[in-house]
């Protein structure tokens, strides 16, 4: 029988769900730190383990292992930069700004959100960076600030020369992007975790809640809700842009930024990403929140005015995709679905009009028509992040965590391509 006893303990301290990385993953750290430590079998491991919080520190440590590097996704720092905090920041001389990274790992996307700022000519005393990670020894890292060949990649190298000075071993982080940065130890499941240190402008929260289950998922967007600013900016990873829309948190409309805002309040209602939850629909059908399961495939529980052919035509032919999207997001979601099948029939397949089928499938709970549409979308573009995004949370809603490993590995392998 296998033994469940250290992936239920790590689920319970650090919200990992095991099928998210793999039992093998834990299998394989519980035994190096068994080993470590000299015991001769896991229930003695495990009896440490109940009598030691450090050594269950030790093994979160052995099970976190860092993936991260300078600029990583540098369009959502440019996003963070231009559109977020640099008009603000220079339209009032006397503004500052707080920003949060989460989880920080080894210190480089901390640093980035600096150097980004810096970039546009925001000094840094104008605004903080508070980076919080799980891993002691991550953190450790981030405050040496020394970094080898793997944390600078891609060609668009000038920031280091910039913003690093040239050490035997690698380069260090110069004292001037160091200054606005703060790191600290901390869980994000952990009772009371950063109570008085909510209102921050920009968070940057990547690649974390897809290693957690659906409840665990939603306590974190909760604190990451509470953490935020009424007007503040959530950066997410590819594969969880779908999930903040079925949180209720709407897009920023930054392009391939994944970047996205708390919903006004009036939008607040939202309907739980579990497939078996049952709640009342928002007043309006949209794609920034599911909607209850539809009865069948491509069709919405709203009703809506029936819609001419003669009318679904028009606007397919008068309005671009970008608007069928708007519209959908809008509450007309029938008529954006009409208007994109009526674009394919008369313009042929697209990636962005398979997309917005997939999308709307997915907003209303079809998930077999939602991936057969991302499906099709990755024939035509298999580089899609987007689509890959939304078809990796899809599979892990259905409990198909190895398919969701696998479109996560596409996606790392894009981020190092466009790097």
């Amino acid at each position: 029988m296998t033994d469940t006893r250290f992936a239920d303990l790590l689920e319970r301290v650090m919200g990992l769900s095991a099928a998210s990385i793999g039992p093998g993953a834990i299998e394989r750290a519980v035994d190096a730190r068994r080993r470590e430590t000299g015991l001769r079998d896991g229930d003695a491991y495990w009896a440490l383990l109940q009598a030691s919080s450090a050594e269950v520190q030790q093994l979160i440590e052995a099970v976190v292992v860092p993936e991260t590097w300078f600029f990583r996704n540098p369009q959502a720092f440019r996003a963070m930069e231009r559109d977020v905090l640099g008009p603000r920041l220079r339209a009032d001389p006397q503004a500052g700004a707080r920003l949060l990274s989460l989880p920080c790992s080894t210190g480089e996307e901390a640093y980035t959100m600096a150097m980004a700022l810096m970039e546009g000519g925001i000094e840094p005393h104008r605004f903080s960076i508070e980076a919080v990670d799980i891993s002691q020894h991550a953190i450790d890292m981030a405050r040496a600030g020394c970094y080898g060949r793997n944390s600078f990649r891609g060609h668009e190298l000038a920031f280091r020369d910039r913003y690093f000075d040239a050490r035997p071993h690698g380069w260090a982080v110069r004292d001037e992007v160091r200054a606005p940065v703060r790191f600290a130890q901390g869980n994000i499941f952990a009772p009371g975790f950063m109570a008085q240190a909510g209102g921050f402008d920009v968070i940057f929260c990547r690649n974390m809640l897809i290693y957690f289950d659906i409840p665990r998922q939603k306590q974190a967007i909760a604190v990451l809700r509470r953490l935020l600013a009424p007007d503040g900016t959530l950066f997410v990873g590819h594969s969880e842009a779908g999930l903040m829309r079925a949180e209720g948190f709407v897009s920023a409309g930054m392009a391939m930024a994944f970047a996205f805002r708390r919903a006004p309040e009036a939008a607040a209602l939202r309907a739980p990403a579990g497939p078996t939850a049952t709640v009342a629909p928002p007043p309006r059908a949209s794609l920034r929140a599911p909607v209850a399961k539809r009865p069948a495939a491509l069709r919405v529980i709203e009703r809506v005015r029936p819609t001419c052919p003669e009318t679904t035509r028009s606007i397919a032919k008068t309005l671009d995709l970008a608007a069928l999207r708007r519209m959908a997001d809008d509450g007309r979601v029938e008529e954006a679905e009409r208007g994109a099948q009526t674009y394919i029939r008369e313009n042929g397949a697209s990636p962005d009009a398979l997309l917005l089928l997939g999308l709307i499938s997915d907003a209303a709970g079809q998930g077999k028509a939602a991936a057969h549409y991302y499906r099709k979308v990755l024939y035509l573009d298999p580089g899609n992040v987007e689509a890959l995004g939304h078809l990796a949370l899809l599979l892990r809603r259905e409990g198909d965590h190895a398919g969701a490993r696998l479109i996560d590995e596409r996606m790392r392998r894009q981020d190092g391509r466009r790097n």
